[in-house]
């Protein structure tokens, strides 16, 4: 039997670092009303105190690589999400990149066969994959998928719309976000 064709190895480490740091990657957004946007998302935001103290007390290095774009409306909402938390962590490191910069990394996260943005690769202080998450949370997906699979994708996009609107303080997003990151800094299984 042929053994499966391998995808080559990516050191994430020179992606990351090919990547900008928040405020450096809002200085290059192309749109000025999809930046204000997220800066208002960004200061809205509260999180509660235990989800503070957990990101205060990281044990170890996070490193999330973040493929986005400022003309996604999943990238102006989710981003702001991601960091907030940043801003909470001392030990959560992200960085930006286009999906332009790198195709081939890009080419690894599709959605369901779609290329969907954003995507958030989180790596452990070893530079090990090991997880990822985008473009929206999972219910959100899983809803598109069922659009999808019965032919009618705007009557998904609505009932996501709606879930947007009822998780105002985006609480779907956070959740999935600080189990992504509880993961990548597990010191056993």
């Amino acid at each position: 039997m042929p053994k499966p064709p391998i995808l080559p190895l990516i050191n994430w480490k020179e992606v990351y670092e090919l990547g900008r740091k928040y405020a450096v990657w809002l200085t290059m957004l192309s749109s000025v009303e999809s930046k204000d946007k997220m800066e208002m998302l960004r200061h809205t935001l509260t999180l509660e105190p235990q989800t503070v103290s957990f990101l205060g007390g990281l044990p170890r290095p996070v490193y999330v690589l973040a493929l986005a774009e400022d003309w996604c409306g999943d990238v102006v909402r989710h981003v702001p999400v991601l960091q907030r938390l940043t801003e909470a962590a001392p030990m959560l490191k992200v960085r930006y990149i286009s999906r332009e910069l790198r195709p081939d990394v890009f080419a690894r996260f599709l959605t369901n066969g779609g290329e969907s943005i954003p995507k958030f690769i989180f790596l452990t202080d070893a530079w090990v994959e090991c997880g990822n998450w985008g473009p929206m949370p999972a219910l959100c997906r899983e809803t598109i998928a069922r659009g999808k699979a019965c032919g009618d994708i705007p009557a998904a996009r609505k009932k996501v719309a709606a879930l947007y609107e009822a998780d105002t303080n985006r609480r779907m997003v956070l959740e999935e976000l600080l189990h992504l990151i509880d993961i990548a800094c597990s010191r056993e299984p």
